[in-house]
Parts: structure tokens; sequence; C-alpha cells
């Protein structure tokens, strides 16, 4: 029997993050990792489907910083405990990672953190649903596909789509996603730019 893959988040810790600060807004995000019956799982949160941005689409819990937010790390805590009800004492911080650009302005800081394995609030107004996916499954080579796609940031570049569970990460989701498993996994996304090889 196959071992269970398992986030090294060591190399997380010790990444040191580019940072976008030529964006309107800035919105900080929580990748939430936890063990589930001895499985690495990653927290999401799939969209409302009334919302104005990115109806229906799989997130991970985080939202725009206000005016009373010191950090944006309590940007993304905050948010997490609005979205899901995580607490911030049960919240261990591994890293951060990049910074991404996205094409409603924001700038968007994603934080990787340890929580617990328990039943989460969501806010219902903002949140369809709460989904545990499991490590095994996002690194799954069956089911992930990307396409190439012209950015109006970062030119040529590559989307990429997990399917797990009936559930599909794409967009700026998709790209933290892709750091985070290249970072503490094996995991190898395509050269996100083709152009020079003819």
């Amino acid at each position: 029997m196959s071992r269970r893959p398992t986030f090294d988040l060591d190399p997380v810790a010790a990444h040191e993050p580019t940072e976008i600060d030529d964006q309107r807004f800035d919105a900080g995000v929580l990748a939430p990792v936890l063990e589930r019956n001895g499985a690495d799982h990653l927290l999401f949160t799939r969209r409302a489907d009334h919302l104005g941005e990115h109806p229906g689409q799989m997130s991970f819990p985080g939202g725009g910083a206000e005016a009373t937010d010191d950090t944006i790390l309590d940007t993304a805590l905050r948010e997490a405990n609005e979205e899901i009800g995580l607490d911030p004492e049960d919240t261990e911080i591994v890293g951060q990672l990049d910074d991404i650009r996205t094409i409603s302005e924001y700038a968007v800081t994603p934080f990787v953190a340890r929580v617990p394995d328990q039943t989460y609030d969501r806010q219902v107004s903002e949140v369809a649903e709460i989904v545990a996916l499991p490590l095994s499954g996002l690194l799954d080579a069956e089911n992930y596909e990307y396409e190439r796609r012209d950015h109006p940031y970062y030119g040529d570049i590559v989307v990429h789509y997990f399917h797990v569970d009936g559930y599909t990460v794409w967009g700026a989701t998709g790209r933290i996603l892709v750091q985070l498993l290249e970072l503490a996994t094996e995991f190898e996304a395509p050269a996100t730019d083709e152009r020079s090889q003819g």
C-alpha cells in the first residue's frame, strides 16, 4: 500500500515572499492545512452563488483589508474567523506565499497555516460550503489539467484546474495552490512560458 502524501511545510516557513504594492486594494487569504483521518487536507470555501465577484468558485478563506486591520495577516485571520469561524488562537501560521495580482485590482497575500480538524461554521451570506480536499486528490495527475491564456498582468500564463471530489479549484486560488504544492510537495507545474521553445 502506497504511503499517503503529506505536506512538508518547512520550505514554506523558509520562503521569502515576493510582495506587490501597486494595486488599488489589498487582500489577505489563509490556506488552512488540517489532518483528517491520518491524511493532510486543505480547507476551501465555495463562494455563494449570489455574490457579485467569483460566485460559486472555490476559494481560500479571506478577503479585503479594512481600516481596523493592523496588518494583512490580521486581515486574513479576521476574514477566516468571519467566513468559517476559525479562531485565530487555533491558527498556527507557518509561512507566507508570494503576493498575486487579480483582475479586480487586488494584491492578494496568502498565508499558510495549520488548523484543527473540527466542525467549522460558514458565514451563510458569503459561503455556500466549507470543503476539505485531500492532498492525495490534489496531487493525483488524473485530477489536474491546464490551459494557456493571455493574462492582463502576467501575459502568457498557464491556468491550473484541480478537479477533486466533484469540486474544481482554479483561478487565483489555483495559482496560490500551485505555489504551495510546489514548495511543500513534489508537485511540478508545467512551464508558464513556452514561447522561447519555438
